[in-house]
């Protein structure tokens, strides 16, 4: 699917829904499938797993978001960059010049179910 293997300019959820037992080699699959990596989200409860799935994708993204919609980034308070072919993964507004020689990730988890998909602003 292209939803997997793309890069698009807004806002895209593509959800892949794998069996149980499926869940390392879909974790192989998330890896793998794309040359791209700005923002990622894992959601789960097991916080095992989570940790796990985080360390096999280490690379995948530039900012990952932990039980979290993947648009929260706080500009000017967050650091933001992509990974692979998403950009070099420098950390816009970062005093740590380092970054431009590593490979920083941001990480942000929501300890809290999400009631809604959208943004206060957003009813206005």
């Amino acid at each position: 699917s292209s939803g997997i293997n793309a890069e698009y300019g807004g806002p895209v959820v593509t959800v892949y829904v794998f069996e149980d037992d499926k869940w390392e080699e879909t974790v192989k699959l998330v890896d793998s499938t794309s040359p791209y990596g700005l923002t990622g989200s894992i959601f789960c409860k097991d916080r095992t797993i989570l940790d796990e799935t985080h360390k096999a994708l280490r690379h995948t993204a530039g900012n990952i978001y932990f039980n979290d919609k993947s648009t929260g980034s706080v500009v000017g308070q967050q650091p933001f960059g992509g990974s692979r072919a998403s950009g070099t993964n420098d950390k816009a507004v970062s005093l740590n010049l380092i970054s431009k020689w590593t490979s920083p990730q941001a990480i942000k988890e929501n300890l809290v179910p999400l009631a809604s998909h959208t943004y206060p602003y957003m009813e206005q």
